[in-house]
């Protein structure tokens, strides 16, 4: 009986170790199919904070809850939860951009703001509202084609339409209105 439960066990561990050496994949293939780009579709990252830089001295810095960066073409980062952009000039922040959404489109240097978009120009001290803005990095450009209020400290003006440079010292409104503060002479 002894001499059957030996041979038994006997037989049960070369079973597993045959087992054992002909069943594992090759690891090398493995951790290659992994890192291919096929299988890495895109980046998730949370409290992200990023800054553009030229010659040391920061021309934008972006604040996002979350970013998801997908592997395309274009090179898309999306922004889910909102996203606050500062411009500077010098060292200066000028402006500020805010929106409950975003979407950057690296190739073509394209970014797209949606839901409670808020632009701010520190210098002039005007503010822009709109429900979606369209910014052209290369061009330093913004454009909406959806209704926009800007906001001064003297004036209110609302349009259907808005093309402005990505600083706000220059913009076009297109069918507007205007609510202004006017001194009365008597």
């Amino acid at each position: 009986m002894k001499r059957i439960l030996k041979i038994g066990m006997l037989l049960n561990i070369t079973a597993f170790v045959a087992v054992m050496l002909f069943s594992c994949a090759n690891p090398d293939a493995v951790i290659q199919a992994m890192g291919s780009d096929d299988t890495l579709s895109g980046i998730i990252a949370d409290s992200v904070v990023f800054y553009r830089s030229d010659s040391g001295v920061i021309n934008l810095e972006l604040h996002t809850p979350r970013m998801v960066r997908m592997e395309t073409e274009d090179d898309i980062m999306e922004f889910p939860l909102g996203f606050d952009v500062y411009m500077y000039d010098k060292g200066s922040k000028t402006t500020e951009l805010h929106a409950d959404y975003g979407k950057s489109y690296g190739k073509s240097q394209l970014i797209e703001a949606a839901g409670n978009v808020i632009v701010k120009n520190f210098g002039s001290e005007e503010t822009m509202f709109s429900d979606k803005l369209f910014w052209y990095q290369e061009q330093k450009m913004i454009y909406t084609r959806s209704h926009v209020k800007i906001v001064t400290p003297d004036k209110q003006i609302e349009a259907d339409s808005l093309v402005a440079r990505e600083d706000f010292s220059e913009y076009t409104m297109y069918s507007g209105s205007a609510l202004l503060d006017v001194d009365e002479e008597k």
